[in-house]
């Protein structure tokens, strides 16, 4: 593995904000210089390159240390999925983006390491939300997205006790926070759920991170998919 370069941290704007590195993905030209304007339009964000397949985003990415990665599911040479699992695995956040609001290969691509994914035609404010929640280290950038897509493709997903993480070491209530999760609720639907607040929700979900050695919510989502803990179609 190819260990991501050091860089410093970026320098503040005038305005105070930390700017966020982009890397755009997509093998349409258009489509990237779209989102490059999109982007660039906010304060906040740097796009500091471009990538029209998965073995450039790669590249891209190791040379450039972008602090989020925007990419397309389908493309040449090297398709989203496994330029995704590459890049989570060099350290990097990965939004997915895709045409498809039930896109075959979504599913593959969280668990390949995506912090998040977005429809393509999503509003220009709400592109801007999901990057800065995933540079911030949220996931479910979209929770009744994540969970109708995921309960679409978890009946294909192969279930097994030996591989992933155990859910023997979370507390009762921790799994009732789990399960709350994997259906897509928000921290306060599950504080309003399990008669708790939502402070205390947040601790029980970094709880849950910490003992399963998780990245971020839709890893917990993957695991109670797989572990059967929430069954494909529940609500």
């Amino acid at each position: 593995m190819t260990p991501t370069p050091s860089t410093p941290p970026s320098p503040p704007t005038p305005s105070g904000a930390v700017i966020t590195r982009l890397l755009v993905v997509d093998d349409e030209a258009l489509v990237r210089f779209g989102f490059r304007l999109i982007l660039e339009a906010e304060d906040d964000f740097e796009v500091v390159g471009e990538a029209a397949d998965g073995v450039e985003a790669i590249e891209q990415a190791r040379r450039l240390a972008p602090d989020v990665v925007l990419i397309d599911i389908r493309m040449p040479r090297l398709d989203g999925v496994e330029a995704t699992r590459q890049l989570a695995a060099d350290g990097h956040k990965v939004l997915v983006l895709t045409t498809f609001d039930l896109d075959e290969y979504l599913f593959n691509a969280v668990k390949a390491g995506a912090s998040g994914f977005l429809l393509k035609d999503v509003p220009p404010d709400d592109l801007a939300a999901a990057v800065r929640a995933v540079a911030r280290g949220d996931a479910l950038v979209e929770p009744r997205m994540t969970k109708r897509l995921l309960e679409e493709f978890s009946r294909a997903a192969p279930r097994s006790s030996s591989a992933g993480p155990t859910l023997d070491q979370l507390t009762e209530r921790e799994v009732e926070v789990l399960r709350e999760v994997a259906k897509g609720s928000t921290n306060a639907e599950i504080g309003e759920a399990l008669f708790i607040s939502e402070t205390t929700v947040k601790t029980h979900v970094a709880h849950i991170l910490t003992k399963l050695g998780l990245r971020d919510r839709v890893q917990a989502v993957v695991v109670a998919y797989e572990s059967g803990l929430v069954p494909p179609g529940s609500s």
